[in-house]
């Protein structure tokens, strides 16, 4: 066993954090390309055209399930938090869809020759007390011994079949509407350098352990076309699937978009991923900078959030009712940084 008096940093047993362990998109669209052909029956609903944030299967004229999966390494040191993290950002996926929670499976992997037994099991307390939070049960789950500590979680959430909201419907003219602010990928930079402020730190677990609640609600709303979150790919990388999806491109307003401080003031100083990087690499060539823009804030569009906000494409008359959901459930920083535009395709950042 090892000695509790010396925490391990979870951080230092991996290569990577968080969404940022992503692989990069670039090389994803290569291994997809080789799949092999799959039956897909009528009642799948949502699968892995256009990279959907989950699946949803219809089983009847009323209900739908929506599944999804998501697990990665420690984005920070502290186990319980790194649970909660993790189940935040797992459960985000069903949000995101527009169904509602039911139940879920935990994912572990850990190196149980490395961690205390009572590290692993303040991990799984994290995940436990967000499901409880959002009022769903871990009902069982699989576990392997792994060289890096890895959780998440399965979940499974229920939509109607009319109600289910893709990343592939928006509309020209419709609005963009970003529920939480960038920069997490940065903050957990700066974590493992040493460099991020107690006060970064608070402001990291604020928004990373937030749930997507609000989704439950957009699914109900008829101006809202179009609906993500945002993850590894960073806000532009997840943009650009709306924008294939839709056949439609985007404009985004930089003095709109909301972003943590401290990310900010870390970035200027070069504190960034390696997974902003390889994202610029994989779909930079769709983006279209306004003069002015510098490299830090190339490195923000582009950051690889963990449990990030919704996107959401709305109408335009529809604003006001989406910012009051997102308001009610104490989405403060919820913003509107741009449109859907008709002419022509990626993003242009002005």
């Amino acid at each position: 066993m090892n000695d509790m008096t010396a925490p391990i940093k979870l951080t230092s047993l991996a290569h990577g954090g968080g969404c940022g362990c992503k692989i990069a998109p670039g090389v994803l669209t290569e291994i997809l390309k080789s799949t092999p052909f799959r039956i897909v029956p009528g009642e799948l609903l949502a699968g892995s055209e256009n990279n959907e944030d989950a699946a949803v299967y219809k089983l009847n004229d009323q209900q739908a399930i929506v599944a999804t999966t998501d697990f990665f390494t420690p984005i920070v040191d502290d186990p319980y938090d790194f649970g909660r993290i993790a189940a935040t950002n797992a459960i985000s996926d069903v949000y995101a869809m527009g169904g509602r929670p039911i139940f879920a499976l935990a994912l572990l992997g850990m190196p149980i020759n490395t961690l205390p037994l009572e590290v692993v099991r303040r991990i799984t307390a994290g995940g436990e007390s967000v499901c409880a939070e959002a009022g769903i049960p871990i009902a069982g789950g699989h576990s392997i011994d792994t060289v890096e500590p890895i959780y998440g979680l399965v979940v499974l959430g229920l939509v109607h079949p009319d109600k289910i909201k893709r990343n592939s419907s928006a509309r020209a003219g419709d609005s963009l509407i970003l529920g939480k602010p960038l920069g997490v990928g940065i903050l957990s930079a700066a974590l493992k350098q040493g460099k991020l402020s107690d006060e970064g730190y608070r402001r990291m677990l604020e928004y990373t352990t937030r749930l997507n609640r609000p989704g439950v609600e957009f699914a109900d709303m008829p101006g809202v076309h179009a609906l993500t979150d945002i993850t590894g790919f960073g806000l532009a990388g997840h943009l650009l699937e709306l924008c294939r999806g839709a056949g439609l491109g985007a404009e985004l307003k930089w003095h709109d978009i909301p972003f943590i401080p401290q990310a900010v003031e870390h970035v200027k100083a070069g504190i960034f991923t390696g997974a902003s990087t390889r994202n610029w690499a994989g779909y930079g060539g769709e983006i279209q900078l306004g003069a002015g823009i510098e490299e830090w804030q190339k490195q923000l569009l582009t950051d690889p959030q963990t449990s990030g906000g919704l996107l959401v494409a709305c109408a335009r008359d529809s604003e006001a009712e989406v910012m009051a959901v997102f308001s009610r459930h104490g989405f403060a920083d919820a913003r509107k940084i741009g449109s859907m535009s008709d002419h022509g395709s990626g993003i242009a950042v002005i």
